[in-house]
């Protein structure tokens, strides 16, 4: 620990290696990806040719996959690992042949990547804090809590005696995040296939377009800022409040509590049935109150506190909503409740989700809409692993009438992050295996809602 009397630099006998931070050697690193999977193809087909089953095949060479793939996104961080990250919301629908190697390796990329060197620390702290930034803290663990994408997070002491999280993004993150995600958009192609019920392509573009705003830390500590407020002595969701910030650091309150992904992955019961309508309630009910749309459902992001609330930290991930959810999102929920199909057609292409030149069928329309509006025809709803594989695996299948109707619809640029959030909060309360009283939470949260009664 680094205390008031002891201002040394700050320096260790190991450090990590470093954020790779050449253009070329990370899109070489990438590059090898597709490479490798073709590597392990052809060795694969050999083994077929000489005699092994081909279920057996498939499964080692999805397991390696999984291994190189991931282990690349983390080591690289930038962009690679806020690919993996996205994707981890989404390990439910992986089919449970395929859990082991892939729901482990895309949870770590939550929160537990390879930190960057200890020696680079003081560079940044100085260049947001001041030259002095030591004098601001009284102890400062040089060893990072959580490392993650383009930033890690340091336990401290500030100077008043609060105890403190330090994120410090790591130097060059920009031309990292960048450089990969202009990789990965080439290369998503060749690897997709060996990812179930995972597609990168509009991860990337997605991430593309939020890479400037998730890179400066001054527009998250105000975004933090602004939550924090909303919510302060909230009986059910806690934000930690910001305490100082700079262009590449936010120092705010340390907050205690179990992460959400490790609820999970020890399936604590009391603790999920706990925090999961609050989470679902904090997703849908912050544009409300806030006029921010939290934007990264993952659930490294959510802990349960010691005093039972829901915490939320990271906030670079959000969107400005001043007049709160768009009203057509309740409306166009109720027709669909309602089973009203043309009516639906014509408020989808509204809003711009069908282009005035795409024709639909109503009723496959409706069929396909069906698995997102069927958690509010009940009173609790039960979101599963099976129920979300089974409906990623009929919108998937290019031989079904749902991947057809799917083709023809439009993502209109001010929904992006809400359908993120949307099917993302879904994803998690499908890992999270829990009822939740989702009826009422829309109910309560979407503006412009009219359900019709639940059927007795």
């Amino acid at each position: 620990m680094l205390g008031a009397d002891r201002r040394e630099e700050i320096t260790v006998a190991e450090d990590p290696p470093p954020l790779p931070l050449s253009g070329a050697g990370r899109a070489l690193r990438l590059a090898r990806l597709p490479l490798g999977v073709a590597g392990r193809a052809a060795v694969g087909l050999g083994r077929r040719m000489g005699g092994a089953s081909g279920e057996s095949v498939t499964a080692e060479l999805r397991q390696r996959t999984a291994e190189e793939v991931f282990a690349a996104l983390g080591e690289l961080k930038g962009g690679a690992m806020k690919v993996g990250q996205a994707l981890s919301v989404f390990e439910a629908a992986v089919p449970d042949e395929m859990a082991g190697p892939y729901r482990e390796a895309l949870t770590r990329l939550q929160d537990q990547a390879p930190p960057m060197r200890h020696s680079q620390l003081g560079d940044v702290l100085a260049e947001s804090l001041g030259e002095h930034w030591r004098e601001r803290f009284r102890e400062f663990d040089e060893d990072a809590a959580a490392a993650a994408s383009i930033g890690q997070v340091h336990r401290a002491v500030w100077e008043d005696g609060t105890t403190v999280a330090v994120k410090v993004q790591y130097p060059g993150a920009g031309v990292a995040l960048e450089s990969d995600l202009r990789q990965l958009g080439r290369i998503s192609r060749m690897i997709g296939p060996l990812l179930p019920g995972m597609d990168l392509s509009p991860v990337i573009t997605e991430l593309q377009e939020r890479m400037v705003e998730e890179l400066d830390y001054r527009r998250e500590a105000w975004s933090q800022d602004a939550f924090a407020e909303a919510y302060a002595d909230d009986p059910d969701v806690v934000v930690p409040r910001v305490l100082a910030s700079g262009p590449r650091v936010v120092v705010s309150e340390w907050l205690d509590g179990v992460p959400l992904n490790q609820l999970i992955r020890e399936q604590d019961r009391a603790g999920l049935d706990r925090v999961a309508e609050r989470y679902i309630s904090f997703l849908l009910g912050a544009p409300s109150r806030v006029g921010l749309l939290h934007a990264d459902p993952h659930p490294g992001n959510f802990r349960l506190t010691p005093d039972g609330r829901l915490g939320v930290v990271d906030f670079g991930a959000v969107d400005r909503l001043p007049e709160g959810l768009p009203v057509p999102m309740g409306r166009l929920l109720a027709v669909a409740l309602r089973e009203e199909a043309d009516t639906l057609v014509d408020g989808l292409r509204d809003e711009g989700f069908i282009r005035d030149a795409v024709d639909i069928d109503p009723v496959e329309l409706l069929a396909f809409l069906e698995p997102f509006v069927a958690p509010c025809r009940v009173d609790r709803f039960s979101f599963t692993r099976d129920w979300l594989r089974s409906v990623t695996s009929e919108i998937n299948d290019p031989r079904g009438t749902a991947f057809q109707v799917s083709l023809r619809l439009n993502l209109p640029p001010q929904y992006l992050l809400i359908h993120r959030v949307w099917l993302g909060g879904t994803a998690v309360l499908a890992q999270m295996g829990v009822d939740v009283a989702t009826r009422a939470v829309v109910d309560r949260y979407l503006p412009g809602i009219d359900l019709p009664p639940l059927a007795r």
